[in-house]
């Protein structure tokens, strides 16, 4: 059985986190040097987690809701001609900035705020947009924080208690305004008086379907993995408001199917954190030579 394992959770890994996924590991876990969070911040329980699996589709499928965002996403991202690249970038920004050194989480934010600097263009109505705006930095970053946290609360390991979950949302701000975002919430509450306060804005278009139906129907898995990630998919749809679900002109199934997605969410998560081996506690104390955190 552990052959198995190990053989199954590396070739997930690589996977999720590229070719070069081991080499990356071993330079954020294991270089000394202080990091921006300490060992036992919320957000590395968070982020350390294979409810992130789930996490990352809800907050895709959120995010395309913004005509802006989703316009950035259709025309800069690359996510149709390079879907496990442009997840690996993702994967690897999430760790570093949460696990790996001061210094290498902010050459890494560096690295997006350069992207985002050169990323210009209209949506498909003709509003200009630009991916440095910081009030389009703040709808990313509110929709990813409330996704990562509903996907931890339902299908963590050890769900935060109400303390641990606003301290998660004060952590990942952190990162958020390291980026360029601005007016960033702090706590749960008002984390949703955020995300409440875009519904005005919010609206699927033909981008934010396509995106949609791409994710949930035609994603590029290799068959093996096929199963697994449509439990992942229904999951993600299934914790999404059902405004989203709306929109997006889903099939959230009723109650009875919404409470086996949820079932399906807990099975394909509980089985990511087997294969992948020990939990966040291991990626914690492979930090060595951590210092104190710095925020500087």
């Amino acid at each position: 059985m552990e052959p198995w394992r190990r053989r199954v959770g590396t070739a997930l890994f690589l996977r999720v986190a590229g070719p070069d996924g081991l080499e990356s590991r071993e330079r954020i876990h294991g270089t000394p040097g202080p990091r921006w969070f300490a060992p036992d911040a919320a957000i590395r329980r968070v982020h350390g987690d294979a409810s992130m699996f789930v996490g990352g589709l809800r907050a895709l499928l959120l995010q395309s809701l913004h005509p802006a965002a989703m316009a950035g996403v259709a025309g800069h991202s690359g996510y149709r001609g390079d879907p496990w690249g442009r997840l690996a970038r993702t994967s690897t920004f999430l760790a570093v900035t949460a696990f790996g050194t001061a210094d290498d989480a902010q050459a890494a934010v560096d690295r997006v705020r350069a992207v985002h600097a050169r990323v210009r263009g209209r949506t498909p109505d003709g509003q200009p947009y630009r991916a440095d705006d910081p009030d389009l930095l703040r709808w990313v970053h509110v929709a990813e924080v409330d996704s990562f946290l509903r996907a931890h609360q339902r299908f963590g390991r050890r769900p935060l208690d109400p303390a641990g979950a606003d301290a998660y949302v004060r952590d990942a701000a952190v990162v958020g305004r390291a980026l360029g975002a601005g007016d960033l919430p702090e706590t749960v509450a008002d984390l949703a008086v955020a995300l409440d306060a875009f519904r005005p804005v919010l609206a699927a278009g033909d981008q934010a379907r396509d995106t949609a139906h791409f994710l949930l129907h035609e994603p590029p898995v290799p068959p093996a993995m096929r199963a697994g990630y449509a439990l992942l998919s229904r999951a993600a749809v299934a914790t999404l408001p059902r405004w989203a679900v709306e929109e997006l002109d889903l099939r959230s199934g009723g109650p009875v199917r919404t409470r086996a997605a949820l079932a399906g969410g807990q099975v394909v998560t509980r089985t990511i954190r087997f294969v992948l081996g020990p939990d966040d506690a291991r990626r914690i104390t492979q930090d060595r030579g951590a210092h104190e955190p710095s925020r500087g």
